[in-house]
């Protein structure tokens, strides 16, 4: 009896040794990303001086060794439509500066903020941002005549991105992502005052250790409101009758302006 119970507790144990090499091959949940808008549109007005938008999100699945050490990193980016683009170049002639050379880029973002926890330099390899097609200088302008120079084209990309981050619609917040716990974080992106209307795109990517993990989006209407509202939809949506109406007004008010400032 005695040696059936030994042979049976041996059974067990080979049981539930078999049982652990099983157990211990289930990877674990990979990390993922997700981000979150507390309003899927903003309204503007014709004083709109800019503002700061807040997005929320969150890690599922992160492990808790790597996020005490910190060795994650979010970079949030809030998109614009695209939409072609001219760039061109002014020269000097006989003491005149007049447009000689012109670049047209195709499907070019009209704006681009994006907000990091670290710089770009201290999180990931410049070729991970380069695949990705992550930040300012990694955007892919499409020419519209790829059959120019390299140096023609690479100069003109050059004079675009200045002229974008000139006038605030391309930036850059570093630190602008903070974690609010482990697997909480809060980003603030910039827009410009000059923010264009349309759908924006929000995108929030997860890098482990240098590593790119997961990407997570979400969308943003921006459009206009009030009088500028009505007027930018009348334009839009009957632009024979406003052109129209607008050259009929300009015609009037030249005509009261040379009743009011004759001097007979």
């Amino acid at each position: 009896m005695a040696g059936l119970r030994a042979f049976a507790a041996i059974s067990f144990l080979s049981l539930a040794a078999a049982a652990l090499p099983a157990a211990a091959q289930t990877p674990p949940a990979a990390e993922s990303i997700q981000i979150g808008l507390s309003t899927d549109a903003i309204s503007i007005t014709a004083g709109f001086s800019g503002a700061d938008l807040t997005i929320f999100g969150s890690l599922e699945n992160p492990d808790p060794l790597v996020a005490r050490q910190g060795r994650y990193d979010v970079i949030v980016v809030l998109e614009g439509p695209d939409r072609p683009v001219v760039v061109r170049r002014k020269d000097r002639v006989l003491g005149v500066w007049v447009n000689l050379e012109s670049e047209t880029f195709e499907n070019v973002p009209v704006s681009y903020s994006v907000a990091t926890t670290r710089p770009l330099q201290d999180i990931t390899e410049p070729n991970s941002y380069k695949q990705l097609s992550l930040g300012a200088s990694n955007l892919y302008m499409q020419p519209a005549e790829p059959g120019d120079s390299p140096a023609t084209i690479e100069e003109f990309t050059a004079a675009l991105r200045e002229r974008k981050a000139a006038t605030g619609l391309y930036s850059e917040n570093v630190g602008g992502v903070q974690f609010l716990s482990q697997n909480l974080f809060r980003a603030t992106v910039r827009l410009a005052p000059n923010i264009p209307v349309g759908t924006h795109k929000a995108r929030a990517f997860l890098f482990k250790s240098g590593m790119f993990v997961k990407e997570s989006s979400a969308q943003l209407e921006i459009r206009k409101s009030g009088f500028e509202q009505s007027i930018f939809r009348v334009a839009h949506d009957y632009s024979f009758l406003y052109g129209v109406f607008a050259v009929s007004l300009a015609m009037l008010t030249g005509w009261l302006g040379r009743l009011v400032f004759r001097r007979d």
